[in-house]
């Protein structure tokens, strides 16, 4: 059975939300269900990897993606600075295994909380 991440990334219609706010051919944002911030977005590979420890050398442009994802959303939303978060494996606090970068902001002033897509 593929993971609910593999659903999200290929547009499946049971797990596609309204709330993706970035999205190119490598990799998809939305906001995450149960924010750890005032802004949490989750940003994940189209491409399914489990976690940052099963990473292999031809991964190079999937994680390049992953954090150009998070500058370029950051800059749309008017974050001055922010926190990226990778958690790995069940004991490091990944509770989905699908690679996913967590981009947690949003605590300074005048943050803009959505993205125009």
């Amino acid at each position: 059975m593929e993971c609910i991440f593999c659903k999200r990334a290929q547009g499946d219609p049971e797990f596609e939300m309204t709330d993706v706010v970035f999205e190119n051919d490598t990799v998809k944002a939305f906001y995450d269900l149960y924010p750890k911030a005032p802004l949490h977005i989750v940003i994940i590979p189209k491409t399914h990897i489990q976690s940052i420890a099963h990473l292999e050398e031809n991964h190079h442009d999937i994680m390049a993606a992953l954090i150009y994802a998070a500058k370029d959303i950051a800059a749309k939303l008017g974050l001055a600075g922010y926190k990226l978060v990778f958690n790995v494996g069940h004991d490091g606090g990944q509770l989905i295994d699908h690679l996913h970068l967590h981009l947690l902001g949003g605590w300074g002033e005048g943050v803009q909380r959505k993205v125009e897509v």
